[in-house]
């Protein structure tokens, strides 16, 4: 008796085990466990992965007047944050760019979603290819997990 009782001992913390490793996946994992959150990093996934390379060629003030295809859209590093959270669109009236905790709410996911409604073109305009889901959903986490400067 002891002896199965053991076994299943060891066999239950086995299966345990590889259930906590299933669930520790990566950060960037777009879904997380209930009452988790993913740490999504603004300056390296969001900034340096995504906006810079697919974004600032456009959204910048460097040679551009007004600064950016949208007026006040700057996404260069240092103050691309203050002018997505927070601050209404200049595109469609009523839209916030981005609402801590409401992605499906925040117009930067309705334009690179092409989401219907959206003035304008999908983002980013030199597409397609637009950005890969698993980018959008890095920058939905981030949305998600409130839009911090981290």
């Amino acid at each position: 008796m002891r002896t199965h009782v053991a076994k299943l001992t060891f066999v239950l913390l086995g299966v345990s085990a590889v259930g906590f490793a299933t669930s520790c996946g990566s950060s960037s994992s777009p879904s997380a466990p209930s009452g988790q959150t993913n740490t999504v990093t603004f300056s390296t996934q969001i900034q340096q992965q995504i906006l810079n390379p697919a974004c600032v060629a456009c959204h910048t003030d460097e040679g551009r007047v007004p600064a950016g295809v949208a007026p006040g859209l700057n996404l260069k590093t240092g103050v691309s944050i203050a002018n997505l959270v927070n601050v209404a669109s200049t595109g469609k009236a009523g839209a916030v760019r981005v609402i801590p905790g409401n992605p499906s709410g925040s117009y930067l996911i309705q334009k690179l979603e092409n989401a219907p409604g959206i003035v304008g073109l999908q983002m980013p305009r030199n597409g397609p290819p637009f950005l890969t889901t698993e980018q959008i959903a890095l920058i939905r986490q981030w949305i998600q997990n409130g839009a911090p400067n981290n």
